[in-house]
């Protein structure tokens, strides 16, 4: 183990070797780095504290500047040595409240996804702070940290917020103090894409193709493609959901909904066969997935770049083009916030253009 001011040159010219090994920090004692053989870098703080040595991570070397973990640090430093001044409970056992509470709001796959991010992007980072010595200085820190994974980013800060909102209703923080507030995400390209009417004719002719040896599966690709229902909606599809010429789905992503069905819908489920309670059951009539068929499927039509989300991106585009409003494309998407729909809604560039030309006679007529 050495000892030098770690500088940021110094950390990216460290080198692995056969054994892991630290660097310390001659600035702030306690703080360093640690090398793996891997080549891999996290920085650390190693400190004595209530007769026990604490070691706190304080992020990964290859998304976090040195400077900016010596700051995290020196904050945990700090908050460990206030600990007299003001009781406050830690960070997470705050958080496990929020989640046995508050968590009853959410729905289970909901919850799982909070609590991935929870463990994996703001426990490492949070874990063993006073809640009430956390501050937005501190938050802007965490976020600037997973500026190379910008999506984890965007995805925990409202969780951490959702954290510090009800810590502040249980009386742990003072009102008003959320420290995640004017947190501004990271600009990113959108992974939404949908069709051309050229790619949906060549969907269709690979879905045909499909449908000789996987029917079951082909109906319901294309029960996704002509209702924009989520996948998962179509996945849990019970046959007495559907009745009416509709599909009354008891839970969806928004809670009950009804779902409105076309003539060709109604169609490819009443040529099914009626083999249990699923509409599309798997294995010994459980859940099953149609990740792997449509992979297939994308492929055989040259659309590599297309998710079966994308499905419902183009359902909602063609709404569009047809005149539909965004209350008509919401209420047939199952969304609660007309802002939800704009989000779904990609124009394409021809459409623009179009619009362009309807206009211009209009903004034209005083010449």
């Amino acid at each position: 183990m050495s000892r030098s001011v770690l500088r940021q040159a110094r950390v990216d010219g460290l080198r692995p070797r056969y054994k892991p090994y630290t660097i310390r920090d001659s600035k702030l004692r306690g703080f360093g780095v640690r090398v793996a053989p891997s080549g891999r870098k996290r920085f650390f703080l190693h400190v004595q504290h209530a007769g026990e040595r604490l070691w706190r991570d304080c992020g990964d070397a290859a998304s976090v500047p040195v400077d900016d973990a010596r700051t995290h640090a020196a904050s945990l430093l700090t908050a460990l040595r206030s600990e007299d001044d003001a009781p406050s409970l830690a960070f997470e056992v705050v958080a496990e409240e929020v989640f046995r509470r508050y968590g009853r709001r959410w729905k289970p796959r909901t919850m799982a996804v909070n609590r991935s991010y929870y463990r994996n992007q703001l426990l490492p980072w949070f874990r063993g702070r006073p809640i009430g010595s956390i501050s937005a200085h501190d938050v802007q820190a965490w976020f600037a940290s997973l500026r190379s994974t910008p999506s984890a980013a965007d995805r925990a800060a409202p969780v951490l917020s959702v954290i510090f909102r009800q810590a502040e209703l249980y009386g742990y923080r003072p009102d008003g103090s959320n420290p995640c507030r004017g947190i501004r995400r990271y600009r990113r390209r959108g992974r939404e894409r949908f069709m051309t009417p050229a790619e949906l004719r060549r969907l269709g002719a690979a879905l045909d193709a499909h449908a000789k040896r996987r029917p079951s599966t082909a109906t319901a690709l294309r029960l996704i493609l002509l209702t924009g229902c989520r996948k998962s909606e179509i996945i849990d599809l019970e046959w007495d959901s559907y009745r009416e010429g509709k599909l009354f789905l008891r839970d969806s992503k928004t809670g009950p909904r009804t779902v409105w069905l076309s003539a060709p819908a109604r169609e490819l489920l009443d040529l099914l066969p009626r083999t249990g309670r699923r509409v599309f059951p798997g294995p010994r009539g459980g859940r099953r997935t149609f990740d792997p068929d449509w992979r297939v499927v994308r492929s055989v039509a040259g659309l590599h770049d297309v998710r079966l989300h994308d499905c419902r991106h183009t359902y909602a585009s063609i709404a569009m083009q047809q005149g539909e409003s965004i209350r008509t494309i919401g209420l047939l998407l199952g969304h609660r916030l007309p802002a939800t729909t704009l989000k779904y809604v990609h124009l394409a560039d021809d459409m623009a253009g179009e619009a362009v030309e309807r206009v211009a006679p209009i903004l034209g007529s005083g010449h």
